[in-house]
């Protein structure tokens, strides 16, 4: 069963740095969060996306698994998640254009599992390339 101690030790390091994210990103609402972001990106967005370790093991998952389709979906989302994070960020704190109903989304109190899902989200993916 070297597929089981492989998918076991991926999924471990993958909750492991997700953990790492979700523990400087959590926040009461998404402002909250972007508040928390917002630091690290205005000093450089280098250092912002280093602070997304989940990124790079996505990339570099997706090449060790010949670009299975479940990890280039992992890739994409994390992509994805990166990416409306930069645009939130730029349109909260650079060009402060908020709706009133973004505004209001962004002051909605988080339930306190919210900022988990993604450790419990992600390993299926990674799951389904061992499949």
């Amino acid at each position: 069963m070297p597929y089981y101690d492989a998918l076991i030790n991926y999924v471990l390091l993958f909750l492991l740095l997700e953990f790492y994210e979700v523990s400087w990103q959590r926040a009461p609402s998404l402002m909250g969060m972007l508040l928390r972001m917002q630091k690290y990106y205005k000093r450089s967005i280098l250092l912002f996306l280093l602070m997304h370790p989940t990124y790079y093991f996505a990339i570099l998952f997706a090449m060790l698994c010949d670009y299975h389709w479940s990890a280039l979906l992992l890739l994409f989302l994390k992509t994805f998640d990166i990416a409306t994070k930069i645009r939130l960020l730029e349109q909260v704190f650079k060009k402060q254009e908020i709706s009133q109903e973004l505004g209001i989304v962004l002051l909605t109190p988080l339930h306190p599992f919210l900022p988990y899902i993604g450790m419990l989200v992600y390993p299926f993916f990674i799951a389904l390339v061992f499949l």
